[in-house]
């Protein structure tokens, strides 16, 4: 019985470290567009998602892990696109659907490629939903640190900047 027992913990114990060796290998974070100011004190970086369960933004910060100014995520639409902007809040942005990243999920499925596809298709439409993080810095920004999580393992991706 014993013997049944340690063989099962050691499947048990491969298969979780399979899975999770695998999800550290594959991260589900997909990087799309990246688009900044004249001055790149604002940049929206598009970011999708290639995994098979939802992605959680737990974290954006800028350059050498600074605290940006502002930090909201754009859930626009495959047809409108992204907008680069200082003021999330005037009339023209308000209809780009910046959200806080505590309130907003990343749906699988909604990867960049995907997106790029079905405009040079034809076959994007309203429904298809895109995601950018915008930043508003006061200094030029160079880099974009995400962190996220997916299934419950943390991850991290930089994004650098010409």
């Amino acid at each position: 019985m014993k013997k049944k027992l340690w063989i099962f913990v050691l499947i048990l114990a491969i298969t979780i470290g399979g899975f999770y060796s695998f999800a550290k290998f594959n991260p589900p974070l997909d990087i799309g567009t990246l688009a900044s100011s004249k001055d790149n004190k604002s940049v929206v970086v598009g970011i999708g998602n290639k995994g098979f369960r939802k992605v959680k933004i737990l974290d954006v910060s800028v350059n050498n892990n600074e605290r940006p100014s502002k930090t909201k995520v754009q859930a626009s639409n495959a047809l409108q696109g992204f907008i680069i902007t200082n003021d999330y809040n005037n009339e023209e942005s308000i209809k780009y659907g910046f959200k806080n990243i505590e309130d907003i999920t990343i749906k699988v499925g909604a990867s960049p490629s995907s997106y790029f596809k079905k405009l040079d298709d034809g076959t994007a439409t309203k429904r298809d939903e895109i995601y950018g993080i915008s930043v508003i810095h006061n200094q030029a920004i160079n880099r974009v640190n995400i962190k996220y999580s997916c299934l419950g393992i943390s991850f991290n991706e930089t994004v650098f900047l010409n």
